[in-house]
C-alpha cells in the first residue's frame, strides 16, 4: 500500500467522522455511553451500601452460604453488570427516539465481554482452569455479542473431523462435548460430595454399609453424567463404540490396573476385611487409621497427620495387620527395672491399682497384670500389661500415662529404680609387683 493510498483512506475516515460530528443521533450515543461509563460506579457504590449482600461477607454458618458467598463475590462485578445495563436500556431509548443505537450497541458488547472476563478472574480460582477459560469464553463471547455467533456454530457444524455415518463428530461436536462435558462433571463432582456425605451422616447404618451405599452412588452419578453429556453433545454411543473399537483392546490392557484396584475396592467393601476408622499396619511397618476407601486406592492417615495412598489390590493380595477389625480393645504393656531389693511380693499391690485409676484402662477382658520377666545386670526386669479401647497415639498415649503413674509410685515408696554402675581403675596408678630375687647356694 503506497502513500497515495493510505492518504485517501484517512482522508475519507476524516470526512466520515465529520459526518457523524454534525449528527445528533451520534452525538446522542455518545453521551449516551458516557453517561452510562459515569452513572455505572455511582449505582454500583450505593448499592452495595444499601445491600448488605453485596457489602459483608457471610458468616461459615449462615444459611444458604454457598449462595451469600457467591453473590457477595458479584459485588466486585457489579459496576461491569450495571454498566451493561445502562447501555442496553439506552439503546432501547435511542432506539426509539432517534432511529440509531448501533454505537451504544457496540459498548455494550465490549461492556458484556469484560462482565466475562472479570467473571472468570473471580470465581475461578485455580490459575491453569482461569487461564484455559479466559482464552476459550472472552473470543466466544466477543463472537456472540458481535453477531457472528449463528455463522461461527455453522462453520464447526461442518467441519467433519470423524466420518461416523449419519452422525459424524464435527467440531461443533467436540466444543458440547467439552463445554458439557466440563459443566455436567464439575457438577456431577459437587453433587458427589455432598450425596456421600449425606449418605455417611446417616448414623442409623453400619458404616460398612454407608461406605458401599456412598462408593454405589458416586458409580451411578457418574455413570448418568456420562449419558447425559454424551446425548447433549450429539455422540450417538452405538457409533462411538464401532469408532474406538480398533483402540478398546489397548485401553483395555492399559487400564487393567485401574480395573483391578476399582474391583478389590469393591471387594474390601463388601467382605468389610477393611473398614473406615480401622486401625492397620502394613508390611513395610507403617500404620495409621483408614480414612477413605476410594476407587482406585485406599487413603491411611498415619498418627502424625501424614496420608498413605495404598492400593485396594493390596489388601487382596498382602497380609497386613488390623488392629480394630473385630474389637477396639487393644492390650499394651510398659517394661520398667526395680532394684534387688525391692519386696515384689508388695510390688502388685501397688503398682496395680496405681494403674486402674487411668480412667481409659479396662478392667475387661483382663486386669491389669504384673509380670515378672528377667533378672538383668542391674536390677530385676518387669512389665505391667493392661487393657484399653483406642489406639496408643494421639490424644490418648496411654503407655506414656502408665509410666508417669508408674514412676509416681515408685517414687512415692521409696522403690529404687536402678541405673547402671562401672567400676575403673586408672593403670597409671598400679604399681605391678617386683620379683624376688633367685638365691644362689654355694657347692
Amino acid at each position: 500500500m503506497d502513500l497515495t493510498t493510505i492518504e485517501a483512506t484517512v482522508r475519507v475516515w476524516l470526512a466520515q467522522l465529520l459526518v457523524w460530528l454534525q449528527s445528533p443521533a451520534f452525538l446522542a450515543q455518545v453521551g449516551a455511553v458516557v453517561a452510562a461509563i459515569v452513572l455505572a460506579p455511582i449505582a454500583a457504590r450505593i448499592i452495595r451500601t444499601r445491600v448488605p449482600l453485596f457489602s459483608t461477607a457471610p458468616v461459615p454458618d449462615a444459611s444458604f452460604h454457598k449462595l451469600r458467598e457467591i453473590v457477595f463475590r458479584m459485588g466486585a462485578i457489579l459496576r461491569a453488570i450495571l454498566l451493561v445495563v445502562i447501555l442496553a436500556v439506552a439503546a432501547t431509548v435511542l432506539r426509539a427516539a432517534v432511529g440509531e443505537d448501533w454505537l451504544v450497541k457496540i459498548a455494550q458488547s465490549l461492556a458484556t465481554v469484560f462482565v466475562v472476563y472479570r467473571a472468570i478472574r473471580i470465581f475461578i480460582a485455580d490459575p491453569l482452569y482461569s487461564k484455559i477459560a479466559i482464552w476459550m469464553l472472552v473470543p466466544l463471547s466477543l463472537v456472540f455479542v458481535l453477531g457472528y455467533w449463528s455463522d461461527f456454530t455453522t462453520l464447526l457444524a461442518n467441519t467433519v473431523l470423524l466420518p461416523m455415518g449419519e452422525s459424524p463428530i464435527t467440531a461443533l461436536t467436540l466444543s458440547k462435548l467439552v463445554v458439557f462435558g466440563g459443566l455436567f462433571f464439575w457438577l456431577g463432582s459437587l453433587g458427589n460430595k455432598r450425596g456421600q456425605n449425606a449418605i455417611r451422616a446417616q448414623e442409623s447404618l453400619d458404616i460398612g454399609v454407608r461406605e458401599i451405599a456412598a462408593k454405589l452412588f458416586q458409580i451411578v452419578l457418574f455413570a448418568v453424567v456420562f449419558f447425559v453429556v454424551m446425548s447433549t453433545a450429539g455422540i450417538p454411543l452405538s457409533g462411538l463404540v464401532v469408532a474406538l473399537s480398533a483402540l478398546s483392546l489397548g485401553i483395555g490392557l492399559g487400564l487393567q490396573p485401574v480395573a483391578a484396584n476399582f474391583v478389590s475396592g469393591l471387594i474390601v467393601l463388601l467382605d468389610r476385611s477393611v473398614r473406615v476408622g480401622d486401625y492397620i499396619q502394613l508390611e513395610d511397618g507403617r500404620a495409621g487409621f483408614v480414612e477413605a476407601i476410594n476407587m482406585r486406592s485406599t487413603t491411611v492417615e498415619t498418627t502424625d497427620g501424614k496420608d498413605i495412598m495404598v492400593p485396594n489390590t493390596f489388601f487382596i493380595e498382602n497380609a497386613y495387620e488390623n488392629w480394630t477389625h473385630k474389637d477396639p480393645r487393644q492390650r499394651y504393656e510398659v517394661d520398667f527395672t526395680v532394684a534387688f531389693s525391692t519386696d515384689l511380693d508388695s510390688l502388685e499391690e501397688l503398682i496395680v491399682p496405681a494403674v486402674l485409676e487411668h480412667p481409659q484402662v479396662l478392667t475387661e477382658p483382663e486386669m491389669p497384670d504384673l509380670e515378672f520377666r528377667s533378672f538383668g545386670e542391674n536390677g530385676i526386669h518387669m512389665a505391667i500389661e493392661f487393657w484399653c479401647e483406642g489406639i496408643d497415639d494421639g490424644p490418648n498415649k496411654f503407655t506414656s500415662d502408665v509410666g508417669f503413674i508408674l514412676w509416681r509410685t515408685m517414687r512415692d515408696n521409696n522403690i529404687e529404680i536402678p541405673f547402671p554402675q562401672r567400676v575403673v581403675h586408672d593403670a597409671r596408678n598400679t604399681t605391678p609387683a617386683r620379683a624376688k630375687p633367685k638365691t644362689r647356694v654355694k657347692s
